[in-house]
């Protein structure tokens, strides 16, 4: 007799339960959970002071919280043995100046038990002919690579990226987000934060969208997405805006110079308009919501409530 396949979940690697942290009055996280997956990615996503930062710090064991607790690999964040099987790249972070990359990252390799070939941290990172040069010299997009090489030498279970393609050029960008795909498909959990929300379509498996420190939703980026129904669609179109806005549909109109941008559902009704009313009209695109409209409608709704 055949039985069904039952696919067990990806194991949890790191978590936050009910953790809440303050700095004085000011709330950075208020009962948040957390789960990272084995070979998943998982986008942070807020604006400043949402909490992100803090609960990277906090399932690190770089600050404790107030209540709740953190794990990481099923020990405590501060245990010798998880922080071995752990990369982390923060925001800042402050290396010797007068250190060859090189140097930097044969030191880090050294305090892993299997760590990358230096030729694999070179290419993943985008390190060529950066190894002999001293890292104070280098710009501010080369040091960001060099911290990724860092981060991902040891062959991490777990890889912390706390805004990591800030500064980076956009091939720069593209060769840390196939590094990062690489890590992930090798088993790795990544936990990424970030303000750039095509990277967070492009990368994660699941998103979680934070405010005030709380979770406002979370689920697949398709899961994200469908939160909110209206399209967008843009043209070249002399059509008054103000007008615009009060047909029926039009959630949001704004113009930049000749380009029309406008936000509706449902939308065939208003390109039938425009066409209508301007058959001058050209450039004509529409577009489904992205991940970039969705952070603003779920942000925006719970500012408004």
């Amino acid at each position: 007799m055949s039985g069904s396949i039952v696919v067990s979940p990806p194991v949890v690697l790191a978590r936050l339960r009910s953790a809440r942290k303050s700095y004085g009055k000011a709330v950075a996280l208020d009962e948040m959970n957390l789960q990272l997956r084995g070979g998943q990615v998982l986008a942070l996503l807020g604006a400043n002071g949402a909490g992100k930062s803090t609960a990277v710090s906090v399932m690190l064991g770089l600050c404790e919280a107030d209540q709740g607790d953190a794990s990481l690999l099923d020990q405590p964040p501060q245990a010798m043995e998880a922080r071995r099987r752990t990369g982390v790249m923060l925001q800042s972070t402050q290396l010797p100046d007068t250190l060859k990359v090189g140097e930097l990252l044969a030191m880090t390799r050294g305090y892993y038990p299997q760590p990358l070939s230096v030729a694999d941290c070179v290419a993943m990172a985008g390190l060529d002919g950066l190894l002999e040069r001293r890292y104070g010299k280098l710009s501010g997009g080369q040091q960001r690579r060099v911290q990724f090489a860092m981060a991902i030498c040891g062959r991490p279970q777990v890889l912390f990226l706390d805004e990591p393609t800030t500064g980076l050029d956009i091939e720069a960008r593209q060769q840390m987000w196939a590094a990062i795909r690489e890590r992930a498909a090798a088993g790795c959990a990544v936990l990424l934060t970030t303000h750039y929300l095509e990277e967070a379509e492009a990368l994660a498996d699941h998103v979680v969208v934070m405010q005030a420190g709380r979770t406002l939703a979370e689920g697949s980026v398709e899961q994200i997405r469908e939160r909110v129904l209206q399209r967008r669609i843009r043209c070249q179109s002399q059509v008054d805006e103000q007008g615009v806005a009060a047909w029926p549909g039009v959630r949001r109109v704004q113009r930049d110079g000749g380009l029309l941008e406008i936000q509706a559902e449902p939308v065939e009704p208003v390109v039938a308009r425009l066409l209508a009313e301007d058959p001058q009209l050209s450039a004509l695109e529409v577009h489904r919501a992205g991940l970039a409209d969705a952070f603003l409608e779920i942000t925006r709704a719970a500012e408004a409530a």
